[in-house]
């Protein structure tokens, strides 16, 4: 019988440790930095053995200590605070199915409706397709890259299916963030060809999320300023009392 870290990771599993890394965030606990680094492994996790790691010094449900294995059989968490909308993502008219960056560069990003294929074209130059606040033509879009003596950078949000299959001679292909994404979720297939150049995949939250994460951390901290401060003006009125009497 297989140990409880060996143990494959659902979806679940690794979406309960991304919102313990979520509240981590909002609390102070962890640098944006951090916290981009760790929810990409999260979501990477294959095993129970890579995703206890991302929570071992961060206190989980009101104590310390790290999130618990989920055993066979056992409930699995839902309707997290970060949860995507996907099906609502899913359908649109492409703004745009091609773009070309020579001695230059591009950027798609925002809100925009990606198309179910996309051919971005980079010579001595360089583009960005940011997938994070977009809309999708259909479930399956794929991206062609092809980058001589240049660049294209790919970044899609936690939660989306991504699959990279380009082809590079003296150039490459980033596959690190290859995963098959939640339950519903639109996928992106990376493709194409890179001499001399590269084709790179990132994972980052959205602006709004992150957006929302740090008024969190603000609202957080000043509770805790007024409730320090409070305190404070309690035991100073104490020490009056104490002195006039």
């Amino acid at each position: 019988m297989s140990e409880p870290s060996e143990l494959r990771a659902s979806d679940a599993d690794r979406e309960r440790v991304a919102e313990v890394l979520r509240e981590a965030v909002a609390e102070g606990r962890l640098t944006m930095e951090e916290f981009d680094e760790r929810l990409d492994a999260a979501y990477r996790a294959r095993t129970y053995a890579e995703l206890e790691p991302l929570t071992r010094d961060l206190p989980v449900g009101g104590g310390a200590g790290p999130l618990a294995v989920r055993g066979p059989g056992e409930p699995a968490a839902t309707g997290t605070a970060g949860e995507v909308s996907w099906p609502s993502r899913i359908g649109g008219t492409p703004s745009s199915k091609w773009a070309v960056g020579i001695l230059g560069g591009f950027q798609r990003r925002g809100r925009w409706v990606a198309p179910r294929r996309f051919t971005a074209v980079t010579v001595m130059g360089g583009g960005e397709i940011d997938l994070r606040e977009a809309r999708f033509e259909d479930r399956e879009i794929v991206i062609r890259c092809f980058a001589v003596m240049g660049g294209v950078n790919v970044v899609v949000p936690p939660g989306m299916g991504l699959d990279v299959r380009g082809f590079g001679l003296m150039g490459g292909f980033d596959q690190s963030k290859v995963d098959e994404g939640d339950p519903g979720a639109p996928k992106v297939v990376v493709t194409g060809f890179a001499f001399w150049g590269g084709v790179g995949t990132e994972r980052r939250l959205p602006k709004e999320e992150r957006r929302r994460l740090k008024a969190e951390r603000k609202r957080r901290e000043l509770e805790e300023k007024r409730g320090t401060d409070g305190d404070q003006g309690r035991l100073e009125k104490r020490e009056r009392g104490e002195l006039e009497g």
